[in-house]
C-alpha cells in the first residue's frame, strides 16, 4: 500500500490509499479520486515528506495528516457532488429552458443530447406525466 498527500482544486488537504502508483493514477484518471470535503475530483499529489525508516527505537514524528474513515453521509455526498461536476462539464445547461428543451428533444423536435437546467414543479410533473426522462441534479455541495 502507498499512502498519497492529496489536494483538491479548493485547496482541501486529504489523504489517500493505493495499492500502488499505477492504481493512484488509473483511479485518478477515471476522476475516482474525490475530496471527502467538497467532493470535487479534481485532485491532485500534495508535498510531502518521505516516511524514512530509522534504527533503534526512536518514536515516529507525529503526522500532519491522520487518516479519517469516511462516514456513509460523506461517501454519498462527495458521489453526489462527483455527479454534479461530470453533468456540468458534459451536458448542456439551458437554464429556465429546462422544461421545454426536454420536451423538444424527447418529441424529436430539437437535437439529442444532456441538458440540465431549472423548472417549476408543475413544469417536471407533466415532463414526467408525459413519459419524458428527467432527474434532479443534486444541489452543490456547501464549502467550508
Amino acid at each position: 500500500m502507498i499512502r498519497y498527500a492529496l489536494r483538491c482544486t479548493n485547496g482541501h488537504d486529504f489523504d489517500g490509499w493505493f495499492r500502488s502508483a499505477a492504481d493512484y493514477e488509473a483511479q485518478a484518471e477515471a476522476c475516482e479520486v474525490t475530496c471527502p470535503q467538497c467532493g470535487s475530483a479534481l485532485v491532485e499529489k500534495a508535498p510531502m515528506a518521505p516516511a524514512i525508516a530509522r534504527g533503534g527505537r526512536e518514536e515516529a514524528a507525529p503526522e500532519a495528516h491522520q487518516e479519517v474513515a469516511l462516514s456513509p453521509r460523506d461517501v454519498m455526498l462527495a458521489k453526489l457532488a462527483q455527479l454534479r461536476e461530470h453533468v456540468e462539464k458534459t451536458f448542456e445547461n439551458v437554464g429556465d429552458r429546462f422544461a421545454a428543451e426536454a420536451r423538444a428533444i424527447h418529441e424529436g423536435r430539437a437535437e439529442e443530447r444532456g441538458i440540465y437546467g431549472e423548472a417549476r414543479g408543475d413544469e417536471v410533473k407533466a415532463l414526467i406525466d408525459d413519459g419524458v426522462p428527467v432527474a434532479p441534479l443534486p444541489p452543490a455541495p456547501k464549502v467550508n
